[in-house]
């Protein structure tokens, strides 16, 4: 997802089966729900045994953290005692219907995630840039007043100069 990671992988020799691009400008569910959709037929037909997200998660404006989770096969919870639930449905079918909501849910987070870190780096950036720029100003103002003190103070040695010369 992006250009940046379609780039890694093409450096690489990586496969790539699918490209989704320019998608962040105008993030929505849809574009969840086509991946996760994608995701999931390639995992039922066996084509690609786990799918791990790596996610740029956003912890601050001057932190992220990327993350690695596996989406499938899901991780069950270790547990001390099996449970005996009574569900409406068959579990199967309860579990065809919550797992690609799972998925679709867990990559728009991704897709989430990434955007808000996407934002603070271009945040700070801009941050850093607008303090440089600060600094340079400050330092070309000083730069020039004191260029504008030497020549006022040559401009008077020499108007002195010519006026001693004529007494």
């Amino acid at each position: 997802i992006g250009r940046k990671a379609r780039d890694y992988f093409r450096k690489r020799g990586g496969t790539i089966t699918g490209e989704y691009l320019d998608m962040m400008r105008q993030l929505s569910v849809d574009y969840a729900d086509k991946i996760a959709a994608s995701v999931i037929e390639r995992f039922s037909s066996g084509e690609v045994d786990a799918v791990y997200l790596f996610v740029n998660e956003f912890k601050s404006a001057m932190a992220s953290h990327l993350s690695q989770t596996r989406l499938l096969p899901i991780e069950l919870p270790p547990t001390s005692a099996p449970a005996d639930y009574i569900y409406e449905q068959r579990p199967e079918e309860l579990l065809g219907t919550l797992l690609p909501k799972y998925v679709k849910g867990q990559i728009y987070r991704a897709l989430l995630e990434s955007i808000a870190a996407e934002h603070a780096a271009r945040m700070t950036a801009m941050e850093a840039a607008s303090s440089n720029a600060g600094d340079m100003i400050d330092k070309l103002t000083l730069y020039m007043n004191r260029v504008r003190q030497a020549s006022i103070t040559r401009e008077i040695i020499e108007i002195v100069s010519g006026a001693a010369a004529l007494d």
